[in-house]
């Protein structure tokens, strides 16, 4: 219920953001800032740190991506240990052991194959990242940094390396990129096939980061552009249908925050096993 007091809060509210626009009001909160942003509490400004010009401030996406790592970094030791003392899982233990073996057995083995496990650390490393990063961001007042470009383009080019570095490990380097062009091509069309297949190449990464940057960042700005109709409208009265939907979007953005981290160890499996095994 809302009283008195909160409607004059919310009326003070729509005063003083009047002259912003809703975009800017979404945008604000989208993008990444030197600061940990509790509006409309308070703020808490980061340090600010440059090495020979270059600036190396600490953001809330890089806040946001060390309490990721570190997450990750505590899980996976809590649970490796949890086997040295016994094998059956229990618990804690039980609950991330179906995780790590939909990923060893629903993605990384029938999209490589044989070989997979060489590629399993990556591909878990990359799983857990994601989803604790995605995770992350649900929190009220915390910050997604899956929907950074420079996050998301960062893991694609490690996927890319483990592609092109696996590859090359179990086909040799000229056989890889032999394999890369079709059987019986004319050779009057090899140059033209030797771009398109670079291309080719170039995209998988490409497709991988905005992938994930594009699904992440949209969620976000669903709910934040319901939220703005309160503002946009100037009427407390709009909450009554603009709460309901912003809660089924954030609902939807549990379900892809998990999808979004399956999709790209998925793609990433895939194109690992097209590069391995060239001859299927």
């Amino acid at each position: 219920m809302i009283d008195s007091t909160s409607t004059q809060v919310i009326v003070d509210s729509l005063k003083s953001t009047k002259s912003a626009s809703s975009s800017d009001w979404i945008l604000h909160h989208v993008m990444d800032g030197n600061y940990l942003d509790f509006s409309p509490f308070f703020k808490i400004y980061l340090p600010h740190f440059e090495f020979f010009g270059i600036d190396l401030s600490i953001t809330r996406h890089v806040l946001f991506m060390w309490l990721g790592a570190l997450l990750l970094f505590i899980v996976m030791t809590r649970v490796a240990k949890a086997y040295k003392s016994s094998m059956v899982p229990k618990g804690f233990t039980n609950f991330w052991e179906l995780f790590i073996v939909f990923v060893r057995d629903e993605i990384a083995k029938p999209t490589i194959g044989k070989g997979f496990e060489k590629f399993l650390p990556y591909l878990l490393t990359a799983f857990f990242f994601i989803l604790f990063g995605n995770f992350l961001g649900l929190i009220p007042f915390s910050a997604t940094f899956t929907s950074n470009i420079a996050v998301t383009a960062t893991m694609a080019i490690f996927t890319f390396l483990v592609i092109q570095i696996g590859g090359m490990r179990n086909n040799g380097a000229f056989g890889y990129f032999k394999g890369l062009i079709p059987h019986g091509v004319p050779v009057f069309l090899l140059p033209i096939m030797i771009v398109v297949e670079l291309l080719g190449l170039l995209a998988k990464p490409f497709a991988l980061a905005i992938r994930l940057f594009a699904n992440m960042t949209a969620g976000h700005i669903v709910i934040y552009a319901l939220i703005s109709l309160i503002f946009v409208m100037q009427s407390v009265g709009w909450a009554g249908l603009a709460i309901p939907m912003a809660l089924f979007i954030y609902g939807l953005e549990v379900l892809v925050a998990l999808l979004q981290a399956y999709i790209f160890t998925m793609l990433s499996s895939l194109f690992i096993g097209m590069a391995v095994h060239q001859d299927h």
